[in-house]
């Protein structure tokens, strides 16, 4: 098993995460995915997570197939995780990174741990936004990632 084949784990090199982004998805194990209904209405899961080698996420369940997060993601493919905490109380410091892109409702694959379902949904991110990751850096960083990342 490698690094990669575990939910919450982050491969290094990627096209699409800073090293701080990585390193700092590397230390969180749960997210939070935001999802639209086909009626427009937005749904929100909390769920683990692993960012690939190309850059894609990968969110797994235990019967993630029957969720309403699977079958919005199905309907509609937009989605937003947000990984964020509180470093430190005083001073007052949050950090986090936020993943908004498109996404895949992919059934019938081989999970990465043998107690999780065959589905997953893959995030293809299309913008991040990171904040309070680096010392010495205030504020909101903002990118746009190209299609063919």
């Amino acid at each position: 098993m490698t690094a990669t084949d575990v939910p919450g784990t982050v491969a290094p090199g990627s096209p699409v995460f800073s090293d701080s982004e990585l390193g700092y998805l590397a230390s969180q194990r749960l997210g939070r995915l935001a999802t639209v209904a086909p009626d427009g209405s937005p749904q929100n899961s909390p769920v683990s997570f692993q960012v690939r080698p190309d850059g894609t996420v990968e969110i797994y369940g235990y019967d993630l197939g029957a969720s309403r997060k699977f079958r919005n993601v199905a309907a509609t493919g937009v989605v937003s995780l947000v990984v964020d905490d509180i470093a430190s109380v005083d001073p007052w410091r949050v950090r986090g990174v936020e993943i908004r892109g498109t996404a895949d409702a992919i059934t019938d694959i081989e999970p990465p741990q043998p107690w999780l379902s065959r589905e997953v949904i893959r995030i293809h991110p299309r913008r991040v936004l990171s904040w309070g990751l680096d010392p010495g850096v205030s504020g909101l960083r903002a990118r746009t990632i190209p299609a063919d990342a």
